[in-house]
This record gives C-alpha cells, structure tokens and sequence, in this order.
C-alpha cells in the first residue's frame, strides 16, 4: 500500500508517516524503483502502537521504546517494555497514597470524636488520644512526619503538639493503620502539607486515577505489536547469526 492508504487507515499526515519512520518508530518501507514507499500491515500496526504508547507513557518515550525494542538484546527489549508498566503502577500507587491522605485529613476535619481539649498537647495526652505508644511519636518526629515545639523545663525540653502536628498525627496514625509504610507516609504527609482545598484535591486524584487506568489500557493494546516486533528483531538476529557462524 502507498502512503495514502496508510493516511488513511491510521489518521496520521503523510509527513507525520515520513517523520516516524525516519525516527526509527516504524520499519523503514520499501521503496519502488520509482522511489515511492510502499508499507504494509506490519507499518499500519506500528503507527497504531505508536499511538497507544504516546497515549500510555508520552511522545518522547514511546519514540524511544518503540525505535530501541528493535535493536535491543531479547531480555533487554522485554524488559523495557516491563519497566512501562512498573512506571504506570508506580504513579497509581502514589495517587492512591495521596487520596488515602486526603481522606483521613476530610474525616479527621469532620469527626465528633476529636481527641483534643486544647489548643495543644504533651505527647504523653496524644499517645492516648490516638492510641499509640509515645515511642511512635518519637519516631515519627525522627523521621520528619511531625514536628512538635519543644518548651525548656527544669530537666531538659517538653514537647508540644500544637493543632497542625496533632492533625499530621492523627493522618499518620490513620495511614500506617491502613498498612502504609514510612516512605508511603512521608510522601502522603509532603503532599498534604503542599494541598489547600481537600474536596478539589480529591477530585483531581479521582481524575488522574480515571486518567492512570486509561492509559494502562493504552499500553495493554500496544503490547501485542510491541511483543511481535521483538520476536521479529529476535528471529532476525537468530538469522544473522547463522549466517556469519562459521561452518565445520
């Protein structure tokens, strides 16, 4: 098929089609005597992957995947593919933490059961509002989830929780309760510190999680062609290799 079939089977320009083939996204086409390319299935099925992946993980590295799965050693091209997936989990279990945070700062804003009689207090009186040991806070302030005042007394330095590190408190107490780990937390807690309207917060993660799925779709689609051109870059090696061994 010429150029203008492949225009019209897959909606890119004619100079789009040139530009991704020079770029090694596509197989480079045959060309006739005439010098007219002429593509095939195989160009069609490449353009729509291509596609996909730009939807799936942006241009710039669906250029890259799609051009280097086909010089790549077998594993490496696999692998490659492998970490396209990892990077999409990742950003979803990222904005499933920062959701998870929200939530506990929305329910810690409207609950009737609120653990504190004042504007501040020791860590021995929050220790027992939230149910964990002092030891727990200790860490937590070690580890920069929160920051409580120290007041010099006679023996040394008391702490102080004021309300924004018994709030920060009360999420990290909510969070590790959900099985979130230090990391997890700590990047909840930045998040929060950075956020000023929870409802709207929420809903753009609500958006970008919709977004996350949309897009592992995306990849999934791709992954049959991505999966065929490595086979095909593996039986052509496999070929080369025949061909240059030498014969006994």
């Amino acid at each position: 098929m010429n150029i203008a079939d492949v225009v019209a089977a897959t909606g890119y320009s004619a100079q789009q089609i040139r530009d991704l083939e020079g770029s090694g996204v596509i197989p480079t086409a045959r060309r006739e005597p005439n010098g007219y390319r002429q593509f095939s299935e195989v160009h069609i099925r490449n353009l729509h992957a291509y596609r996909d992946l730009a939807s799936a993980v942006g241009p710039v590295d669906a250029r890259r995947a799609m051009r280097e799965i086909r010089t790549l050693a077998y594993g490496r091209a696999a692998s490659l593919v492998c970490s396209l997936h990892v990077r999409l989990d990742s950003e979803r279990e990222q904005a499933l933490i920062a959701r998870a945070a929200l939530e506990a700062i929305r329910a810690e804003a409207t609950t009737d059961a609120a653990p504190v009689e004042s504007d501040s207090m020791t860590i021995t009186e929050l220790a027992q509002a939230l149910g964990v040991k002092a030891s727990a806070l200790r860490f937590w302030e070690k580890v920069g989830l929160v920051a409580p005042e120290r007041t010099a007394t006679r023996t040394g330095a008391a702490r102080r929780y004021h309300l924004t590190a018994i709030r920060e408190a009360r999420i990290i107490t909510a969070l590790r309760a959900g099985g979130y780990r230090i990391p997890d937390v700590r990047a909840a807690i930045t998040a929060v510190r950075e956020l000023h309207d929870v409802s709207h917060s929420l809903d753009a993660l609500d958006q970008r999680l919709e977004s996350i799925a949309e897009r592992t779709i995306a990849l999934l689609r791709a992954g049959a062609t991505l999966s065929e051109t490595i086979e095909r870059a593996r039986e052509r090696a496999g070929r080369a290799d025949i061909l240059v061994r030498p014969h006994g």
